[in-house]
């Protein structure tokens, strides 16, 4: 039935204003806003919808990962524009917040909203 519909996903922030900044300001993506809601374009055709939401609850789990070629630049360059990393109790990172345990190396952050995303190798 979907097989050839575009599908997208999408995810809620409680200020608009603010999340339209971080995500083009701070994280750099091309945004546009349409009828109180964004649209992030992210490299590759794919959209994403951020959407007001009243009563936000932040995702407990990651809802958008950015992967790099080199995540020590990455995290380097974020951090100098005031993107603060997660340490999470049980997840062993180093000075700069990059989990190097098993997998590609992660690191993860927060929208100010509070939604959790993340950089990772690739």
């Amino acid at each position: 039935m979907f097989g050839h519909t575009k599908a997208y996903s999408g995810f809620a922030v409680n200020d608009i204003a603010a999340a339209k900044r971080f995500y083009g300001q701070t994280l750099g993506l091309r945004v546009s806003e349409e009828h109180g809601m964004l649209t992030l374009h992210i490299e590759g055709g794919t959209d994403v919808l951020v959407y007001p939401k009243d009563n936000h609850t932040p995702a407990t789990f990651t809802v958008l990962n950015f992967p790099v070629d080199d995540i020590d630049k990455a995290v380097t360059e974020l951090s100098a524009r005031g993107v603060r990393f997660e340490r999470y109790e049980g997840l062993p990172v180093d000075e700069k917040g990059v989990f190097r345990a098993e997998g590609p190396p992660i690191a993860w952050f927060t929208d100010p909203a509070g939604n959790v995303l993340s950089v990772l190798q690739e």
